[in-house]
């Protein structure tokens, strides 16, 4: 296994504060690795270190095997897309792609062949004398990379590079960018706080939380076994639960919700009797029915009253609250239309596998589940 990018024990502070906290982590030859939090959590002093704009207080980095302490930006086998792309308006496309290589002090007719070729691979054929402002945002989007890429940097560094694309052009650019990146095998690595592009883009995700890694893994294993409550809380929506452990049998506590609700779910490290407790159930991973007797056996079920109705195709979901204790739930409605006719105000039964839900230890520092 090739490494492009190892940190040891990397930290960085401003002012007495810590930005970033002792990082060790290496990326992949050829992967998409997306580094994901909220904004001040450290991931953008992250990247500039990397970049070689900031020097770290402590530790090293290495690319491609080696190391970069004293190294400046500009001698880093590295390029970078920022969200604002910092094209030149007055350049031409083909100027655009082809600065690094003038500067480099390649032959006109050598710069020509390789922005031809990397415009090609781009899907920007024949655009070389196009000026940027006649553009569309996504093919702006593509010269920024085609630039970074012709110089073919063992790592592209991507900051936040969709931030400023409407909704649309964003979900496409994310399948644009997941496949340039295969199609290329550069090592991409990518900062974000939207979770959804971390999750589509990436083979690998650190989610990051004030200044350190709070796990890194898969985007299934960050969505399915989270090990931390901001995890859990952060990657995806979730329904978070606050309560009081009751008893724990083969890896099933029970608990109670501060508004008195019995419940069930999978324990995530040591709970002891009557600890504070953090639960989290995605609301995909409820059932639905008008009836109880509907719903697949075996599991407790509730009833609950539709206080709203978040209807989004695909996505859609209604809010409940629980009829006994009103409790809050958000549950995911199946895209069949089955419930197309539901109505507020109506009452419907609901529940779910206690092994599809995760429980915690409180911390007070997850972050705020949907």
């Amino acid at each position: 296994m090739s490494i492009d990018l190892q940190a040891e024990h990397v930290g960085k502070q401003y002012g007495g504060q810590l930005a970033v906290k002792d990082l060790s982590f290496t990326v992949e030859r050829g992967s998409f690795f997306s580094i994901l939090g909220p904004s001040g959590c450290g991931k953008t002093t992250l990247l500039r270190m990397i970049a070689g704009f900031l020097t770290p207080d402590t530790g090293q980095i290495q690319i491609g095997e080696k190391a970069m302490n004293g190294v400046p930006p500009n001698r880093r086998p590295v390029n970078m897309v920022f969200q604002h792309l910092a094209l030149f308006p007055m350049m031409s496309v083909g100027e655009n792609v082809g600065y690094g290589l003038a500067r480099r002090g390649l032959p006109r007719a050598e710069i020509a062949k390789r922005v031809g070729a990397m415009l090609e691979r781009v899907s920007l054929p024949g655009m070389q004398d196009k000026r940027v402002d006649q553009l569309s945002g996504g093919q702006r989007q593509r010269v920024a990379i085609a630039r970074s890429l012709v110089l073919e940097p063992t790592l592209l560094l991507l900051d936040e590079p969709l931030g400023a694309l409407d909704l649309k052009l964003r979900e496409h650019m994310k399948i644009e960018l997941k496949q340039l990146q295969a199609d290329f095998g550069t090592t991409f690595v990518y900062i974000t706080h939207d979770q959804s592009e971390a999750l589509v883009l990436s083979d690998h995700v650190a989610v990051m939380n004030a200044g350190s890694f709070e796990q890194l893994g898969t985007p299934q294993q960050l969505y399915y076994e989270p090990q931390t409550p901001f995890v859990a809380g952060f990657v995806g929506a979730n329904n978070r639960l606050k309560g009081r452990a009751i008893s724990e049998q083969e890896g099933l506590l029970a608990f109670t919700t501060e508004q008195g609700l019995t419940m069930h779910a999978r324990t995530m490290g040591r709970i002891d009797h009557g600890q504070a407790i953090e639960a989290f159930v995605r609301p995909e991973a409820v059932s639905l029915a008008r009836h109880a007797a509907e719903l697949p056996a075996g599991y407790p079920s509730h009833a609950g009253q539709v206080q709203s109705l978040l209807f989004d195709g695909a996505n859609s979901a209604a809010l409940l609250r629980e009829s006994s204790t009103r409790t809050e739930f958000r549950i995911a409605l199946p895209q069949t239309g089955r419930f197309a006719d539901l109505r507020i105000g109506e009452t419907v039964a609901f529940s779910f596998d206690p092994q599809h839900a995760v429980c915690f230890a409180a911390t007070g520092t997850s972050a705020n589940a949907s």
